[in-house]
């Protein structure tokens, strides 16, 4: 346990930011798991819409230091590869 009063705080907001990262995470993975699900079962207009909402809940999660920057962009292109597949078969 820390001892001074600014490692105290330093440990109270790394709690809090780590509860809100998983918070974020958690969101992004079961938006993954939707989109990816309706992928499978060829919901086209589902898919995309669940699509917009990942890609702006990614960069929102990016830009807040949740997700790094390439990974948001790695899942985003995998993500739309898929879903131009999709939509063009």
């Amino acid at each position: 346990m820390p001892n001074l009063e600014n490692a105290k705080k330093a440990l109270r907001q790394s709690d809090k930011h780590a509860q809100r990262n998983k918070i974020v995470k958690a969101e992004i993975k079961s938006l993954r798991v939707k989109l990816r699900k309706a992928i499978t079962s060829k919901q086209v207009e589902e898919a995309k819409s669940v699509a917009q909402l990942v890609g702006k809940k990614m960069d929102k999660a990016a830009q807040k230091n949740v997700l790094k920057k390439n990974t948001v962009a790695r899942y985003k292109s995998r993500m739309m590869k898929r879903l131009n597949a999709l939509t063009s078969a």
